[in-house]
């Protein structure tokens, strides 16, 4: 919980500086790429949770490492590290999108198929979820053969399944309580 706090608290001042200098879109690439960086490498988590090394270690490497970030995006990082919070990089980061998507009013939807979708029906998901939220979307694709056939949508906290598999799983059910009795 308090990671939570933290990791909000200075996403939300991350965007209110980029934001205010300009640079939303530069450090929202940037935070991305830092919760993605984390997310794929576990050595990097370690590093920046480990009480043996020191912080000004901690920042050399984190600036090594994202060399290529925007200035505001590399004197944040300075300014975590000084703070001792860069244990939660990876919180923050996810937090800035999070923030930033809220921002833009971009919805995220998530959409699981058997077999993966073409370019056509990609677009005819997307124009579909746009207009029925009137936002703009981010579709992400899952494949999970596991549902056999059909999709499953999820767009914030509502879902669709119209998947083979949970159609089979009523089918079962609905056999499962057979009303049918017999009179002999």
């Amino acid at each position: 919980m308090q990671g939570t706090k933290v990791a909000n608290r200075y996403a939300k001042s991350l965007l209110d500086l980029s934001l205010e200098k300009g640079q939303l879109e530069q450090v929202h690439t940037d935070m991305k790429l830092i919760a993605e960086s984390c997310k794929q490498n576990r050595d990097l988590v370690l590093m920046l949770k480990s009480p043996v090394i020191k912080s000004d270690k901690k920042e050399t490497i984190l600036l090594a490492i994202f060399s290529s970030a925007n200035k505001i995006t590399n004197e944040f990082l300075k300014v975590i590290v000084r703070k001792r919070r860069e244990l939660y990089l990876e919180a923050i980061a996810n937090a800035f999108v999070a923030q930033y998507r809220n921002h833009k009013k971009i919805l995220t939807a998530v959409i699981t198929t058997a077999f993966g979708l073409d370019a056509d029906l990609r677009k005819k998901v997307l124009e579909v979820v746009k207009a029925s939220s009137n936002s703009e979307v981010e579709l992400i694709e899952k494949v999970d053969k596991k549902i056999i056939g059909g999709f499953i949508i999820r767009v914030g906290d509502k879902q669709d399944d119209t998947s083979i598999r949970t159609k089979i799983m009523k089918l079962n059910r609905a056999f499962k309580e057979n009303p049918y009795i017999k009179e002999f």
